[in-house]
């Protein structure tokens, strides 16, 4: 048989290639790039790595060289917290504790014409007022009376104590008058 004076369109495996640019290369380029890409990220992050523990390294040696100066600074804020506990205690008390002289000078504001102080016990807790009450005895049981209930109303006193009572009304076989005695209970808290 003679060939053909042209090619056979028609048989595709006899047609010469005519590609300008091979698939190979393509496939081969985007491999390279690929790996380029893949191998580039690799470094950037190992670079990343790198400067990360040479961070940690300068932060560590900071925080090594800072140490002592830490503990000596965190040993004084203890001592400090225990001496400012020291002082708001002290505070507190000096606070809660009423004064005896602004006591006795409301009780002498206080105090009716007809009841005469003979005594003032200042107790832990407590005050304990002792007096006289002029008048006939039933006058007098009265007196006592009103001069409580005016204890027990006055704003200093109420403040200052829980509970104030009648702990004695006794005649006194000598003078002829009551002896009056009466108990001023701090509150809960507040000493002396």
């Amino acid at each position: 048989m003679v060939p053909a004076w042209h090619p056979d369109f028609r048989n595709f495996d006899r047609l010469p290639d005519v590609k300008v640019v091979r698939t190979a290369f393509y496939t081969n380029g985007i491999s390279i790039v690929v790996v380029l890409i893949m191998f580039f990220w690799l470094g950037y992050r190992e670079y990343l790595l790198h400067d990360l523990t040479r961070q940690i390294a300068d932060w560590q040696r900071q925080i090594d060289h800072d140490l002592r100066a830490s503990t000596v600074a965190v040993g004084q804020y203890k001592k400090f917290q225990t001496e400012g506990l020291r002082v708001a205690e002290v505070e507190r008390f000096i606070k809660s504790k009423p004064r005896f002289s602004e006591i006795v000078l409301r009780l002498a504001e206080t105090l009716p014409a007809n009841v005469a102080l003979d005594g003032l016990d200042f107790r832990e807790s407590a005050f304990n007022l002792r007096g006289t009450v002029r008048g006939t005895p039933d006058l007098a049981a009265g007196y006592a009376s009103t001069y409580l209930q005016l204890l027990k109303s006055d704003a200093v006193f109420s403040e200052k104590f829980s509970e104030i009572t009648l702990a004695g009304l006794n005649p006194n076989p000598q003078t002829g008058r009551l002896q009056l005695e009466i108990k001023l209970q701090l509150r809960e808290g507040k000493k002396p």
